[in-house]
């Protein structure tokens, strides 16, 4: 448009200077002049009407993104544009309750789930009746009880040697079965097992008392007094797993002190028992 607007200025200019200077003297000048102008109208007319031809850009239809479980009606704002040359879309609506079949079978049963954590412990519950007593069984056989057991005693004192003494007893108050070797002073195991063992002892005033509880040949516990002005009453007990044909005795230490036990004729004071606890299975 300020094309054109000078485009005429220019004319108007130069038809008013060949007017007032002579129309016959710029004659010439006017006219090409003039020839001039309407050459640059034209290719200006013709420039305008190429830029008007030209399409404006298109823009592209606005697309709008939806998930399937939208409602299907288009955006509450749409472009005019998009309006204008959007159609409807016709979708057809099926009622699934009007086409329910009926009730199919029961599946097979499933895979059965973890086992979930332990509840709390429940209370107690109220005690039963005492059940009626049960039918006496069968005895057993005699020959397949299993037992040992021995108690011993000594009436004699005994003091020490240069050497070890096990200690012999001459009473005898249970040894069935002669486990218990009276002459060699020695408990000799027929059923291995757990066994108890005791011995007691009575201890000689102002002098000491020292003796062991032989397992075999291995010391097993110690039974010891220091010497004092009255004599007392001495005890040592301990329980020993035993295999066949093991050794069991009591030990007078050797002679590097006055070491002795007292007994009389009329008392015993010195005892030596065992028996078994459980045979071994």
């Amino acid at each position: 448009m300020r094309l054109i607007t000078c485009v005429r200025t220019w004319l108007l200019c130069s038809l008013s200077c060949a007017l007032s200077s002579g129309f016959h003297k710029y004659s010439c000048c006017c006219i090409s002049m003039i020839h001039s102008g309407v050459v640059m109208l034209a290719v200006f007319l013709l420039l305008l009407a190429s830029v008007a031809s030209v399409p404006p850009p298109s823009r592209p239809t606005p697309r709008y993104c939806r998930r399937c479980c939208d409602h299907l009606d288009p955006p509450l704002s749409p472009a005019p544009q998009a309006a204008a040359n959007h159609m409807p879309e016709i979708r057809t609506i099926i009622n699934m309750t009007i086409l329910k079949g009926d009730k199919g079978e029961r599946g097979d049963r499933g895979t059965p789930g973890k086992a979930g954590v332990d509840g709390p412990l429940g209370l107690r519950g109220v005690t039963g009746p005492k059940g009626s007593k049960g039918d006496t069984g069968a005895p057993g056989d005699p020959c397949k009880i299993q037992q040992s057991s021995f108690s011993v005693g000594r009436r004699k004192a005994l003091h020490s040697a240069d050497h070890y003494q096990a200690l012999i007893f001459d009473t005898v108050f249970v040894n069935p079965g002669e486990h218990f070797n009276m002459f060699k002073g020695k408990f000799y195991c027929f059923v291995p097992g757990v066994y108890f063992f005791n011995v007691n002892i009575h201890t000689w005033n102002f002098k000491e008392t020292y003796l062991h509880l032989m397992h075999n040949e291995r010391p097993q516990v110690i039974l010891y007094t220091q010497p004092s002005d009255r004599s007392i009453m001495q005890s040592q007990s301990v329980m020993l797993s035993l295999e066949l044909n093991d050794e069991v005795w009591v030990r007078l230490y050797k002679r590097q002190r006055d070491n002795a036990i007292y007994s009389d004729d009329v008392d015993v004071y010195i005892t030596f028992n065992g028996h078994l606890v459980a045979p071994k299975v």
